[in-house]
């Protein structure tokens, strides 16, 4: 049976409905990435940890372990994690509600039943007074629905975001979610070095955040909310952060800068509301983009090229 197609491609998102659900999968996708952090050569800017939206939830792409692979997919449609090994294994992990240890214990046990044993480092980043994993005992909340709900916000998110990415023809990151912030981003290159970066991100290392902000970056994304923003929104900001970027004219309306967070927010529900979400946020996209190119005085007329369209490859001169 073919599942229908939601009537409205946009889910509306309550931040107070996410969070208690957001706050397990993002310690979850954690633990999965963390699986692919321990078994993948370091990739720039640590491209290599990442998950990828997925025609049924979040996935890790192959993880090499010795003679084989192996991928991680959160299947929010099936409702399990789904672990695949290249020879033919297969477990999976029921996505309910239970402890961070419990899932931790089962993930790791899977992977040795599969034959591809991981060792892990088991203290979560990038989230406040962090517990070891295997000592974290709380019991924990999940929703299966919103966590569909906000899979497919997150489906619709990645079309644009590969849309925009189209757009620029200089060294581009691929749209990814990042579990340790536990957002969904694209980020742009002027192909400049950066200065250093300061680090001090919480329960991250200085040497990761040094390296991917190791060049110029413009980069914009989607978060559920969190960190004072009481509202799924996205974002948007410069690595170094150019002069006059905080005053910049953006769009659409609903958008604003946000001191605290040196970034540009846009709420997710002001793009949902619109009469063309796909045109909103792709606005938004583009002015804040435009402004951290034009004031940081990238080269844009080498590095910009029209929107990608399907079977038509990029005219050469």
């Amino acid at each position: 049976m073919t599942p229908s197609r939601p009537a409205q491609p946009w889910p509306e998102l309550s931040f107070a409905t996410l969070r208690p659900t957001i706050e397990t999968l993002q310690l979850w996708t954690q633990v999965v990435g963390k699986v692919r952090l321990a078994q993948t050569p370091w990739l720039n800017h640590s491209w290599h940890v990442t998950l990828y939206v997925s025609a049924r939830g979040l996935a890790t792409g192959l993880i090499p372990h010795g003679p084989v692979s192996f991928q991680m997919e959160f299947d929010f449609v099936a409702g399990a994690l789904v672990i695949r090994v290249s020879d033919g294994g297969e477990r999976r992990i029921a996505l309910s509600a239970g402890s961070v240890a419990a899932f931790y214990a089962e993930v790791l046990g899977a992977l040795d039943a599969l034959g591809a044993p991981v060792l892990i480092d088991p203290l979560p980043n990038e989230v406040a007074d962090p517990v070891p994993f295997p000592e974290d005992h709380r019991p924990r909340p999940y929703d299966a629905a919103v966590a569909r709900d906000y899979w497919r916000a997150l489906v619709q998110v990645e079309r644009v975001l590969s849309r925009f990415r189209t757009r620029f023809i200089g060294k581009c990151s691929p749209v990814h979610l990042f579990w340790g912030s536990f957002d969904i981003a694209v980020t742009r290159f002027s192909g400049r070095r950066a200065p250093l970066h300061p680090g001090g991100v919480p329960h991250l290392p200085d040497a990761v955040t040094r390296e991917a902000y190791s060049h110029e970056v413009s980069s914009a994304g989607f978060w559920p909310g969190g960190g004072g923003v009481d509202e799924p929104c996205f974002y948007a900001y410069a690595y170094p952060t150019p002069a006059g970027f905080a005053e910049a004219a953006v769009s659409p309306p609903a958008a604003r800068f946000d001191p605290a967070l040196g970034e540009f927010l846009l709420p997710y529900a002001a793009v949902r509301a619109a009469p063309d979400p796909d045109a909103a946020l792709l606005a938004f996209l583009q002015s804040t983009y435009a402004a951290a190119a034009d004031l940081a005085h990238w080269d844009r007329v080498a590095l910009e090229c029209g929107e990608g369209r399907p079977r038509r490859p990029r005219p050469v001169g």
